[in-house]
């Protein structure tokens, strides 16, 4: 038995698609200080506003792209995680940061293997506070609670390896070699506040219209100067040029301003631009789930159709591609341990 046990962790889904299922993710997911950045009070108040109407909305929403055998994101979770196990001489075990099975589960599932130590490897390419940020808190949390005499050990950001780089292209490619207009990487977005926040020099994030191709120790923590690593990087391994591919944030979420280009926007203007067949990639995810498989690939596609375009294609995410799965398999065992 290895000392190490990895807990593989992703972002969440309701239980079901019943209106009282979501209400209670949605609460849970956005009472989160690192997701809504608010005192409590004030956060309390929105969220309660929020839960009005939402999850009976959100719940159509997830019933769409419902799968037989559950939601798409644990689905596919499940198949990542028996992946690895395969893969691996080593306990895994998986975990979500909103919902279940929660990361209280995932880690006294591992400490009763009795592993000395966690690799915590979110799925998560980009650092933000209101995903990896979390997640190590939580996990921190359970360790503390329980007073496990284990190590927590957490997979940095890894929009930047070149062997996600790789996973990413080698899943993506077949797509591409359909033929396409343009390529859009339309990624989670984020509160600009929330890049404020992390900048660790207090003065580079959003203050000029180049800050993310400028060098900076701020890009370390910036999720937006992170995201454009990524597009850039795929787009240079595939031989794309600059006219072929444009990136923009999806998501928004309330009235505060959010990091842009808006991907509601931008396939308007796609269309507008004449564009007919239009392929999005989402490489904030590494598995669909209703950000992906809703809000691109059936509102977004709705969107573009009627704004004039004739075809919008979702590339699938990672999922359980077998180099992504090798790659995981690989970091699994060779990332270093947490001082």
């Amino acid at each position: 038995m290895s000392d190490r046990g990895i807990l593989l962790l992703n972002l969440g889904s309701p239980a079901s698609t019943e209106v009282a299922d979501v209400r209670r993710y949605l609460n849970q997911f956005l009472m989160d200080p690192c997701v809504v950045d608010l005192p409590w009070p004030a956060r309390r108040l929105l969220v309660s506003l929020i839960l009005l109407r939402r999850p009976r909305e959100s719940a159509a929403a997830y019933a769409s792209i419902w799968w037989e055998e559950g939601s798409p994101l644990i689905v596919i979770s499940r198949r990542v995680r028996d992946q690895l196990r395969a893969r691996l001489d080593m306990p895994v075990e998986l975990a979500m940061r909103y919902g279940e099975p929660s990361v209280e589960q995932g880690i006294l599932a591992l400490a009763g293997q009795g592993v000395g130590e966690i690799l915590l490897m979110h799925q998560y390419p980009q650092f933000a506070d209101s995903t990896i940020t979390t997640s190590i808190r939580e996990a921190q949390r359970v360790i503390r609670k329980h007073d496990l005499k284990v190590r927590l050990t957490v997979l940095p950001a890894f929009h930047g390896r070149q062997d996600y780089l790789d996973s990413l292209v080698a899943s993506a490619q077949p797509h591409l070699q359909q033929g396409f207009d343009h390529l859009l990487f339309s990624y989670h977005g984020l509160p600009e506040r929330h890049l404020r926040k992390a900048d660790p020099t207090g003065n580079h994030c959003l203050s000029s219209a180049d800050c993310c191709a400028r060098p900076s120790p701020a890009h370390a923590t910036c999720y937006r100067a992170q995201c454009r690593a990524v597009s850039h990087a795929f787009a240079e391994q595939m031989g794309l040029q600059p006219d072929q591919w444009s990136m923009a944030f999806q998501s928004r979420l309330g009235r505060d301003k959010w990091i842009e280009p808006y991907t509601e926007e931008t396939l308007d203007e796609l269309a507008a631009r004449g564009v007919k067949r239009l392929l999005v990639m989402c490489p904030a995810f590494t598995a669909d789930c209703i950000e992906t498989l809703e809000e691109i690939g059936d509102r977004g596609r709705e969107q573009f159709i009627e704004a004039g375009g004739e075809e919008l294609v979702l590339v699938p995410c990672l999922n359980d591609h077998p180099q992504w799965m090798d790659t995981l398999a690989h970091w699994a065992r060779t990332e270093p341990v947490s001082a």
